[in-house]
């Protein structure tokens, strides 16, 4: 014996699927004030930045911070790491040409 289904499917005969509207690309402008934007501006800081500022400021959980700040580094920025008062800071040294 076959199932019985909760709902029976609904069939739309009006609109075959030949017929349906190609969907359209919308072209975005690139997002201003992203959040790795963010993260340059807390960098380019003379004092730089610690992870929980980036965290703060993004939203991020430490692990996504940091790898963003790999993926800045594979990018080309030079970016800085030192200890102070026995936190990690970080500064961005040198952008990419």
């Amino acid at each position: 014996m076959p199932r019985k289904m909760a709902r029976e499917p609904q069939v739309n005969a009006a609109t075959p699927k030949s017929q349906k509207p190609a969907a359209t690309k919308v072209e975005t402008p690139a997002q201003v004030g992203s959040k790795i934007d963010q993260v340059l501006i807390l960098l380019r800081r003379e004092s730089g930045a610690t992870l929980t500022e980036l965290t703060d400021a993004t939203g991020w959980l430490p692990h996504s911070a940091r790898a963003v700040l790999t993926g800045l580094r594979k990018k080309g920025h030079e970016i800085e790491r030192f200890k102070r008062d026995g936190a990690s800071w970080y500064h961005l040294l040198s952008t990419k040409s």
